[in-house]
């Protein structure tokens, strides 16, 4: 799952971004409201993102701005405001003008994520601690467990979620780009054969359960 946190303060920015990263999020932060509301505008990357984390106060355009603007111009992405203000008047504007969740600092990181789960659970529509499944193979989003055959295996953070992205699409291709936006954000370093090298140890540990088949130049496609 990928995620856009918009916040101007550099400690607890940085905070957020590991923290996070630890809970299997690919993150990409901006500090200045324009330059967010410039990627929210690119056609490349506005729906590129799961959800935003977005604080209010920051410089040049605030998060309402910001909020609004995305909103009339129809996108549809999950908004969690995170700020400091918290009186109630704050909380309905935000709420008003298109936010799906409100959480005012200081904040829990476990909650955040909580919250996060919720509000991406309520955009595509899945009921709480959704799994998906094909096959043999189960998925647990929640827990962050993968079974096959009934028994737990273990994946690493990118595994998961480029097998959670392929089973989501069951039966249908995905590309190369989707699955590279989905893993890692901009400040990631990634190899050009990163997508290969975690497909193969995929198809390792899926053996025998589930076939995923290679659409040369183009991506790869979850089948049963």
């Amino acid at each position: 799952m990928r995620i856009l946190l918009i916040e101007d303060d550099q400690l607890l920015g940085d905070a957020i971004l590991s923290g996070l990263k630890q809970h299997h999020y690919a993150v990409d932060w901006l500090t200045d409201g324009d330059v967010a509301l410039q990627a929210l505008n690119n056609p490349a990357q506005k729906r590129a993102f799961d959800a935003i984390v977005l604080d209010l106060g920051l410089p040049k355009r605030s998060g309402l701005d910001i909020l609004k603007a995305i909103r009339k111009q129809g996108l549809t992405t999950p908004v969690l405001i995170l700020t400091a203000r918290n009186s109630i008047q704050d909380k309905v504007n935000g709420l008003d003008l298109g936010a799906d969740d409100y959480l005012t600092k200081p904040f829990d990181l476990s909650e955040l994520c909580a919250r996060i789960r919720s509000i991406t659970r309520r955009g595509e529509q899945q009921p709480a601690h959704a799994k998906l499944s094909l096959g043999q193979v189960v998925i647990d989003q929640a827990a962050h467990k993968v079974f096959i055959k009934d028994q737990c295996v273990e994946f690493s953070r990118r595994e998961f979620s480029l097998l959670s992205k392929l089973i989501e699409q069951t039966g249908k291709v995905v590309t190369r780009d989707v699955l590279s936006q989905a893993l890692y954000g901009w400040g990631d370093d990634v190899d050009s054969n990163a997508i290969e090298v975690h497909i193969h140890h995929i198809r390792k540990k899926v053996t025998d359960a589930i076939s995923i088949k290679t659409i040369r130049g183009v991506g790869y496609i979850a089948e049963d």
